[in-house]
């Protein structure tokens, strides 16, 4: 087995838990003695708390900016030597409303603890993380509003222990203050997100809600209380979204007060308890006034309509952007490379974005096969041997685990079950544990459809309509593949390119689309590599309008380029 020294790494004479400087940062940073990197001699493993340099003995090391390539195994925190709350730390604590029988009860301690921020060993404030008694993660918090947490570590929430069986709701708010808050005004119900609120253009943005997987969350009712800002209610609407509306209410402060701890210092106790104890729940499905989209509004007037986000083609974004809780109809002939297209637009989206996707494609199958065309086109070379390079093995390896990360299928084993219900109920559990932001059915003629007594085109009108209006409750972009009616060859061979009123069934999938877009390539030319992409129906001018582009396809990856 290696040694530390063969990491650079100096931990002698010392046993057991062990401060170092880094080998990787130390050098390069302003204050170069300070030892923030944490070693145990006994376990033989090494954090660093200022660069995320990680690694064992056995295994090597890891560099945390790397990780979102693999999904990490989670590294569970060393407890700090711990001190009591001094005089000192007790007056910060009451200059914010909380008490010394508060700090004891929810566990907080100060100890001395490397603070990226100013590269300094400082004394802080430590809030432990705990699942079913064990230690998981810790935050820290120096007088200065400097903040750091254990690196590498699983995100959970703050107070998860104190989440009981019953039908008592769950209180949702922004930081581990605002959690002390609650318990000063008498609810131990009150758990923190880890993080705050996640910025919202941030790849990784849909991976920073797994804490809401925890089984002890299911069935509860939610009382939502962030922050009264921007980023607060960019994060109270993903919750709400996730969890699901109708079991959420949410908190409205009083004016000049931005979390709990604001109306605690401000206002005292049972104000604070009166807020939470008068949520109200987030509208009745179908009604609103004014007041229910006030932010919304308000936000329409200073900032103008938001914008759908880039297809991942210059070209293409003039006529077409991506919404969330829109809906999209896909068709062209046959052999176009409909589906192709969807797939290299999901990884241009994924890779830019950070969006998550669901896929159900039955025509797609095996599904080892679908999944090797989503990963060449994320790395950019063929998955099999050929005449061009194919990708490497790491890079298969780090393939697999980002589009594990970004991408689920679905395939009910029973293919009656192929129904657009089951699909949509699929898709709802995937939006709540995954967040997902698109979803792909393809093609639409592959669903079950036992229409009874309505005719084709009352029964896909029917259907449209309640897949619009799920992509709309739940924040998703819907695309739906829709084959056209038989096209007949004009004297040259080509086939004409199709129209939204060409798809076969009804009129509805141009009407009921928010979005039409039609793929067309020159089948009577084999050799050539354009492919134009139609867009025929844009509802919101705000993500483009109708017009085409011709992208060039680039046939070893299954990729598409803008055509210069």
């Amino acid at each position: 087995m290696k040694t530390f020294a063969d990491f650079g790494i100096d931990a002698s004479p010392n046993n057991g838990q062990v401060a170092a400087t880094c080998p990787q940062c130390s050098g390069d940073r302003r204050k170069k003695r300070v030892k923030c990197l944490s070693i145990n001699t006994d376990e033989g493993v090494w954090c660093c708390h200022h660069c995320g340099w990680t690694g064992t003995l056995a295994n090597g090391s890891v560099k945390t900016v790397n990780l979102h390539w693999r999904k990490p195994e989670y590294r569970k925190p060393e407890k700090v030597v711990e001190s009591t709350l001094s005089n000192g730390a007790l007056e910060w604590l009451g200059d914010r409303g909380i008490s010394e029988t508060t700090a004891t009860d929810c566990g907080i301690y100060v100890s001395e603890v490397y603070m990226p921020q100013s590269e300094e060993v400082k004394k802080a404030f430590v809030f432990p993380y705990y699942r079913d008694g064990e230690l998981i993660n810790a935050k820290y918090r120096s007088g200065k509003k400097e903040f750091r947490s254990e690196v590498g570590a699983e995100r959970i929430l703050y107070g998860l222990d104190d989440v009981k069986k019953g039908d008592t709701p769950v209180i949702l708010v922004e930081g581990e203050m605002d959690k002390l808050s609650l318990w000063e005004a008498g609810f131990r119900n009150a758990v923190s997100v880890p993080d705050g609120a996640p910025h919202v253009n941030t790849k990784d943005y849909s991976s920073k809600f797994d804490f809401l997987n925890d089984d002890r969350l299911q069935g509860k009712q939610f009382i939502l209380a962030g922050d009264n800002d921007a980023p607060g209610q960019k994060l109270q609407e993903e919750l709400a979204r996730r969890l699901g509306k109708e079991v959420c209410s949410r908190v409205t402060w009083p004016e000049g007060c931005k979390d709990a701890n604001d109306v605690l210092k401000e206002h005292g106790k049972a104000i604070l308890a009166e807020c939470v104890e008068h949520a109200e729940p987030y509208p009745i499905v179908g009604t609103y006034t004014t007041g229910d989209l006030s932010d919304q509004l308000f936000d329409l007037y200073d900032n103008g309509l938001e914008k759908g986000v880039s297809t991942g083609w210059v070209s293409l974004d003039k006529h077409y952007l991506i919404r969330p809780g829109c809906f999209s109809v896909v068709t062209g002939i046959p052999g176009s490379g409909k589906s192709n297209w969807l797939d290299a637009m999901m990884v241009n989206i994924a890779k830019e974005h950070g969006w998550r996707f669901a896929i159900f494609s039955p025509e797609n199958q095996p599904l080892e096969d679908h999944m090797s065309r989503i990963m060449e086109k994320y790395v950019g070379a063929p998955f099999r041997d050929g005449p061009n390079l194919r990708m490497t093995r790491e890079e298969l390896e780090n393939a697999n685990d980002w589009a594990k990360e970004h991408f689920q299928w679905i395939l009910p084993e029973d293919d009656h079950e192929w129904t657009l219900d089951r699909i949509l109920d699929t898709a709802r559990g995937l939006v709540r544990r995954y967040g997902i932001r698109g979803l792909v059915i393809d093609p639409w003629n592959e669903l079950e459809t036992s229409r009874g007594e309505y005719s084709e085109t009352e029964f896909i009108g029917l259907c449209l309509k309640r897949a619009r209006q799920f992509a709309r409750r739940y924040g998703i972009h819907l695309w739906i593949v829709a084959h056209p009616a038989k096209m007949y060859r004009d004297k040259t061979g080509a086939y004409p390119v199709p129209s939204l009123w060409d798809i076969s069934g009804s009129a509805h999938w141009r009407n009921k689309s928010d979005s039409g877009v039609v793929i067309y390539r020159d089948l009577a030319d084999p050799d050539s590599k354009m492919v134009e992409i139609h867009v025929q129906k844009q509802r919101f001018r705000q993500d483009g309008g109708m017009g085409m582009t011709t992208l060039a396809y680039e046939h070893s990856t299954g990729a598409y380029l803008d055509h210069k």
